[in-house]
């Protein structure tokens, strides 16, 4: 059972997806951190001064030591812009990958081994003069 799991582990596909996560986990923190430090601070100046973290309906006030119960759709449009640009970037990255793959030639069709007789119209080799069934001349 161990010498599978290491089999399993080593493999070239788990390593990259192992390698990916790590990678996309990295990509994903700088794509929020830009969302929120660069994309919706403009945005939000735009729109009136408007701080997208703190827009929220509540639905009911906090009383005492109980919070308030609120529906926070600004932190919701954030995530929604961090998909669309993560989304897009990957997008774009695997057009690029794919435009790189080496694009092979299809296997041109076989040359002809044999052709018909023009007069009794059977099948004879190319490279015929006659034709060995009616004898005729074939050009």
């Amino acid at each position: 059972m161990l010498k599978e799991f290491k089999e399993f582990a080593v493999k070239g596909n788990v390593v990259d997806m192992a390698v990916g996560v790590i990678i996309g986990g990295a990509f994903g923190k700088i794509v929020a951190s830009f969302l929120k430090d660069v994309v919706m601070p403009p945005i939000g100046l735009l729109m009136g001064g408007v701080d997208f973290s703190d827009l929220k309906w509540v639905i009911k006030d906090g009383a005492g030591a109980a919070e308030a119960v609120s529906i926070n759709y600004g932190a919701f449009v954030t995530n929604v812009i961090d998909f669309a640009i993560v989304s897009f970037v990957i997008f774009m990255a695997i057009k690029g990958m794919n435009s790189l793959k080496r694009v092979e030639p299809e296997n041109p069709a076989p040359a002809p081994i044999d052709k018909k007789c023009s007069e009794c119209a059977l099948t004879i080799p190319i490279e015929a003069r006659r034709c060995g069934h009616c004898t005729s001349v074939v050009a």
